[in-house]
Order: structure tokens, then C-alpha cells, then sequence
């Protein structure tokens, strides 16, 4: 039966926590924990990954398979990720996200050899691949379309706070205690996710014809992971090395193949036909290039700090951190505004004002004060909440809550995708045009040229920006005109089952 649960349980004059706290606002704490654990786990991560090097006696080259293979195994998981929730149950199927995810955790901070890391992060991949799409699609399904733009204002802490807080978090944990501990950290936030969880979480099926999509899953997960890892290795070999070409050919041929094979089956398992939805594919397209701007900048920016500028990388997280604080500022002002203005004048706003203070950036050098390049991190930041809880709130508006599933699996893989891509664009800019110091004369040519090259960077990155919101233009506010309510509507149904 849809209902939501009573207020109150026969013959008990106190009612549960469960009973006391409405579905929706349950599945917003867990997926909220969820993301920023899954997010700052990279961030942090990466963080220590000199430490790795020497800690391990191994190849640089070598270490960076923990982040690799860990991305890889997400790539694998995500565009499943679906299909598994709704057949297996919504619930069931986050929980045991969540169990491999901090399970994979403590392996990893136990393990004794750089090929046990590897292995672990891998499987620690299975859950993180999981846990933010099939969170997503209960959070669509839990806060119905009218109630999205303000439901955004919080669930999107984790998008601003977790790449922020990964550079400082790991910077501290690995100087003062150890390397161990930036996996250890997913621990207590996991096992508090999973007993929330398991207490609050209502049980959610779609019905499904068909079994498991093994051409599908073969695939989407090939595809997505060689393109991923062509990405990855682009920068530092070439975009037509063989490292990068063969992989990323494949991949891209498995996509080819993936949209023939799903378009002719009666139960795939990805419905490629909901990309035919205009808002949907648009929103899709707008993500594309403000996330490969905004997380490809998150990259440069530490980079600029911390070998052009020769600050610490507690002072560099410190620096950036302010575009966090400009996000979640901003977000407030952007729920208030969402119903009146819609997506396409947010987005497009944002989006450009997004590239004019990266185009700003390119006045800062190696004597500009850290606090003029805070502010521009904060109205960085403070601009992408403009884009960010547009959206959240309507890129699913035209979704039937039976699609959910499928949506979020395209959304989040798109999204994946995305953040690869802006940063391996970045990186090759960058690696292009940084000086090696043999044509600088002084020390100070070659400073100068460093400089140089990463205002390349920004540029590169406000054009990005530039070309999102040209596509946010595009968008029609009457095909999100149900997530544009002013007025709550009375609470909806949602599906219940015995957990």
C-alpha cells in the first residue's frame, strides 16, 4: 500500500524516531552522508599518495592504480546501479552499498602491500559505485517534484563541502597521524549511515521484466571504465599514445555498441530512450560542461598553489576551501529564487558569471595576496550553486517515479564521465603549455612562464563555462514548471514495504 507511515503506533504514547521523522527527510540524511563520505574518500585519498610511494618503495606510476582502480570498479557498478535497486529493492541494495563501501574501508587500512590496496580499493569501488545513484533515485522518488528546489539547498552540502574538506582532512591526517587513517575515516561515518539506515529506510521495488542485462552490464561497465581510464592517462602519455588511443577506441566502440544493443531490447538495462526527453538530455548536456569546468579547476587550482606559489597543502586547502563556503551560501539564495525564476535563467546566470570570475583568475600571479584568490574561490563557488540546485530540482521533473532508477544511473554515469573529462582537458592544457625551465633564462622567466601557462588553464575552463550556459539557454522552465511551486503541496505517497 502507498502510505506513509502513522504518526503514531497503537497503544504506544511515545512514538519511534521512525514514526516522529517523515520518510523523505530520512532518506535525506542518508544520502547527504553517503555522498560526502563517497566524495571526500577521492579527495582524500589522493592526498596521500606521495606518502604511498614512499611508504610502499613503489613507482609512482603504481600507486596511482589505488585511485585508478578504485574508479574503474565505480565505472563498472554505476550504470547497474539501476537496474539492482529496483529489482533487489532500493534499501536492501544502499545498505549493502554502504556495508562494502566502509567494509573495503578498513581493509584498505590494514593492508600490508601496495597490491592488497589496490585490491581492496577495487572492491570498495562496488559500493561507491552503488551508493550515490540508487541514493539519488530514492531522494526523486521521496521528495516529490515541488518540494526538489528546497530539499537542494541542504542535499547539496555534500557536493560543496566534500572536495573542499579532502585536501585539508588528508593533509592532517597523513602529517599527523598516518596514511592508514584516510580510509579508517569512512568508518564511523558508514557505520552510523548503515544503522540510520536500516531503521529509517522504507523498502522500494519496481516491477521488472526480464532478468539481469549481461550484454548491458558487459558493456556499459567496458565502456565507461576504458574511457575513464583513457581519460586518466591522456594527460600524462598523450591523447594519441597507444595507452590512450587503444582504451579509449574500445570504449567508445562499447558505447556504440551499448546504445544498438539497449535500444533493441524490451528490458534493458539502461532506458537510453529517457535521453530522448528534452529537459532531461539538456540538463544532461549543461552538466557536461559546468561539472568538467568546476571539478577540472578544483584540480588546477591546489596545482597553481602549491608548485607555482610554493604554499603548504594545509595553506592551499585553505585557500580553496572558500568556494565551499560560497556554495552553500548561495544555495540559500538560489532555492529562494528557483520558483520564481526556473532552471534556464539560474543555470545560464550562474554558468556565466561561473566563467567571468574564472576569467579573473588570469590577473592573479605569483605576488597576488592568498585572500584576493579566496574571494574569487568564493564567488566561484557562490556562482556554481546557481547551477548546481537547478539541477538537483529539475533535471528528473519530467521522470515517472517508475524511471527514477534508470535515470539516476544515466545522470550519475554522465556525471562520472564529466568530472574525468574536465580534468584530463585541464591537465593537457596545462602539461602543454607548462615550461620545462630549459628555454627560461632566470628564475624568474620561468616563474613567469609557470604562471602563464595555468592562466591558459583558466581560460580554457571559463570557455567550458561559457559553452554551459549558451546550453542552459536552451532549457524550456515549462518543462520544469512542477519542481516551480511555491507552495508545498500536501506530503505524497511513497512506496512501503515490510523491511
Amino acid at each position: 500500500m502507498l502510505a506513509y507511515p502513522p504518526t503514531t503506533a497503537p497503544g504506544n504514547a511515545v512514538p519511534s524516531l521512525r514514526q516522529r521523522l517523515k520518510p523523505e527527510y530520512a532518506v535525506a540524511i542518508v544520502y547527504v552522508a553517503a555522498m560526502f563520505v563517497n566524495i571526500l574518500d577521492t579527495t582524500v585519498v589522493t592526498v596521500a599518495l606521495p606518502t604511498l610511494t614512499r611508504d610502499f618503495d613503489v613507482a609512482t606510476s603504481r600507486v596511482d592504480w589505488v585511485v585508478t582502480g578504485y574508479l574503474l570498479s565505480l565505472a563498472v557498478w554505476i550504470p547497474a546501479s539501476g537496474w539492482i535497486g529496483d529489482r533487489v529493492g532500493t534499501k536492501r541494495t544502499f545498505l549493502f552499498a554502504i556495508v562494502v563501501f566502509t567494509s573495503a574501508s578498513a581493509l584498505s587500512g590494514f593492508a600490508q602491500s601496495l597490491d592488497q590496496l589496490i585490491g581492496f580499493r577495487i572492491l570498495q569501488g562496488v559500493g561507491g559505485g552503488m551508493l550515490t545513484p540508487v541514493g539519488f533515485a530514492m531522494l526523486m522518488r521521496a521528495f516529490p517534484p515541488a518540494r526538489r528546489a528546497q530539499a537542494s539547498k541542504v542535499l547539496i552540502i555534500p557536493t560543496a563541502l566534500a572536495p573542499a574538506l579532502g585536501p585539508i582532512v588528508g593533509g592532517f591526517l597523513v602529517d599527523s597521524l598516518s596514511w592508514r587513517w584516510v580510509f579508517f575515516i569512512n568508518l564511523p561515518i558508514g557505520a552510523a549511515t548503515f544503522v540510520f539506515g536500516a531503521i529509517m529506510l522504507h523498502e522500494h521495488r519496481e516491477p521488472r521484466k526480464g532478468g539481469f542485462d549481461i550484454p548491458g552490464f558487459a558493456l556499459s561497465g567496458t565502456g565507461l571504465a576504458l574511457i575513464l581510464y583513457a581519460l586518466s592517462v591522456a594527460p600524462r602519455d598523450g591523447w594519441g599514445s597507444p595507452k590512450t588511443l587503444i582504451p579509449g577506441t574500445v570504449g567508445l566502440v562499447s558505447f556504440a555498441l551499448l546504445v544498438m544493443v539497449e535500444l533493441r531490447r524490451a528490458a534493458p538495462m539502461l532506458q537510453l530512450r529517457l535521453v530522448a526527453d528534452r529537459l532531461f538530455r539538456t540538463m544532461m548536456l549543461t552538466s557536461v560542461f559546468s561539472t568538467s569546468a568546476f571539478l577540472g579547476i578544483l584540480f588546477v587550482m591546489p596545482l597553481f598553489l602549491q608548485e607555482a606559489r610554493g604554499v603548504s597543502a594545509l595553506q592551499s586547502g585553505l585557500t580553496t576551501f572558500p568556494e565551499a563556503i560560497g556554495v552553500l551560501l548561495n544555495s540559500q539564495i538560489a532555492g529562494r529564487l528557483y520558483p520564481r525564476l526556473g532552471p534556464r535563467r539560474l543555470m545560464a546566470g550562474g554558468l556565466i558569471s561561473f566563467g567571468i570570475f574564472l576569467t579573473l583568475l588570469t590577473r592573479i600571479d605569483l605576488g597576488t595576496n592568498l585572500w584576493e584568490i579566496r574571494a574569487l574561490m568564493f564567488f566561484i563557488g557562490g556562482s556554481m550553486s546557481y547551477v548546481f540546485l537547478p539541477l538537483q530540482a529539475g533535471a528528473f521533473a519530467r521522470i515517472t517515479p517508475a524511471e527514477t532508477g534508470h535515470a539516476s544511473a544515466i545522470f550519475n554515469t554522465q556525471r562520472q564521465m564529466s568530472s574525468a573529462l574536465g580534468v584530463a582537458v585541464l591537465a593537457t592544457v596545462l602539461s602543454a603549455t607548462l615550461p620545462d625551465g630549459r628555454g627560461a633564462r632566470t628564475a624568474a622567466q620561468f616563474s613567469a612562464a609557470q604562471v602563464s601557462a595555468f592562466h591558459d588553464v583558466f581560460l580554457v575552463a571559463a570557455a567550458l563555462a561559457f559553452v554551459g550556459a549558451a546550453i542552459a539557454l536552451t532549457v524550456k522552465d515549462s518543462d520544469a514548471v512542477s519542481t516551480m511551486r511555491a507552495r508545498e503541496p500536501a506530503p505524497e505517497a511513497i512506496p512501503s514495504e515490510a523491511s
